[in-house]
């Protein structure tokens, strides 16, 4: 089973994610925080790498460059605040996708999980 680490500030949001990643047949780890999921990501591992642009301890811009030291994956934003400017600092970072949070993600996500199988 692939797993999937996903990063959000909201305890809310990461329930929802965590119970349709494991619907959708992938093991999930959830963090609120940046520092703690850059740790499990350096033990590799993850086949993707889903995070918000606000986390608990340091935005996503910061996370992403942090992993990006050492992991080569897929990583895709989920943020209710993706604008065009952030789409292509984020691009220039290395995200494979900015996805917006609020109606129809689970339909977005859905094509850069089958690409895991």
């Amino acid at each position: 089973m692939k797993k999937i680490i996903h990063v959000d500030n909201s305890h809310f949001f990461r329930k929802q994610m965590e119970i349709f990643l494991r619907k959708e047949g992938f093991e999930v780890e959830n963090f609120d925080t940046g520092e703690d999921a850059a740790f499990v990501i350096s033990g590799g591992g993850a086949a993707l790498v889903v995070c918000g642009l606000t986390l608990g301890d340091m935005d996503g811009k910061t996370f992403i460059k942090k992993i990006k030291e050492y992991y080569a994956g897929p990583v895709i934003i989920l943020s209710s605040s993706i604008e065009k400017e952030n789409e292509a600092a984020l691009s220039r970072l290395g995200v494979t996708a900015a996805l917006k949070k609020s109606g129809g993600w689970e339909e977005a996500l859905r094509p850069f999980l089958q690409s895991l199988a």
